[in-house]
């Protein structure tokens, strides 16, 4: 029995002109803010061998922070240095898609212990179905555990778009519930391998977590995120 067609999909069509206007203006007013400098692979810490892969979009990559040493890859590798010698490689790109990682990681060779991954606001906004994300994240999260090795996948939570600053209502709204979609998926998808857990960070009202454009995480946002991510590939 298919699901219901939910509020903001019937309200897509009569809100249509608003929507365009908005996501325009957005793009139109964004703060461009460039990928961190800072080295995307290497090695730190001592213990036992811990190879990380790191996968996915803008915030995967850092964006909203200076360097990668205060982005997520910095605070991860950081943190569980403090355990493991760390061999670290960080595969993305702004704008990636699933799709577009995974792509690239079919072309990776090598073997992980651990990932994170962090993707869906992209696919968000270039309208892909729940369908259409579920059974690429289920791809990537075989590829992932079989082609390369992972014995622990942090999925990172589809971010809630609704509360990004950048977004003026009612697309932030619209947004917001297609990610919240895409997340249950994503859910379900983890669900069914048991080298992933879903990594919900929640983070609080707070102005400081978000970056310049109001679309990212700022550095305090992702040494929240770090840890949280930390703390799952420990637990393995």
């Amino acid at each position: 029995m298919p699901a219901p067609i939910a509020a903001d999909q019937i309200l897509r069509v009569p809100l249509l002109p608003v929507l365009a206007a908005q996501a325009v203006s957005v793009r139109r007013k964004a703060q461009q803010l460039p990928e961190p400098l800072g080295p995307r692979a290497g090695r730190e810490g001592r213990g036992p061998r811990l190879r990380l892969l790191i996968a996915g979009d803008s915030s995967a990559a850092g964006v909203g922070a200076g360097r990668q040493q205060q982005a997520l890859s910095g605070f991860l590798v950081a943190r569980l240095a403090r355990h493991y010698s760390v061999e670290w490689r960080l595969e993305a790109t702004t704008g990636h898609t699933t799709q577009d990682t995974l792509e690239r990681l079919e072309r990776l060779e090598g073997r992980f212990d651990a990932a994170v991954t962090a993707l869906g606001v992209n696919d968000v906004t270039r309208a892909v179905t729940q369908q259409k994300f579920t059974t690429l994240q289920t791809r990537l999260l075989d590829h992932l555990t079989n082609a390369l090795g992972v014995r622990r996948v942090v999925v990172t939570a589809v971010p809630q778009m609704d509360r990004f600053p950048a977004l003026p209502q009612p697309l932030a709204w619209v947004l917001g519930r297609q990610a919240a979609r895409l997340d249950q998926g994503l859910k379900q998808v983890a669900a069914t391998f048991p080298q992933a857990r879903h990594l919900s960070v929640t983070f609080p009202d707070d102005p400081a977590l978000a970056a310049p454009d109001g679309y990212h995480p700022s550095p305090k946002a992702y040494r929240l995120w770090a840890d949280a991510a930390a703390d799952l590939i420990r637990q393995a």
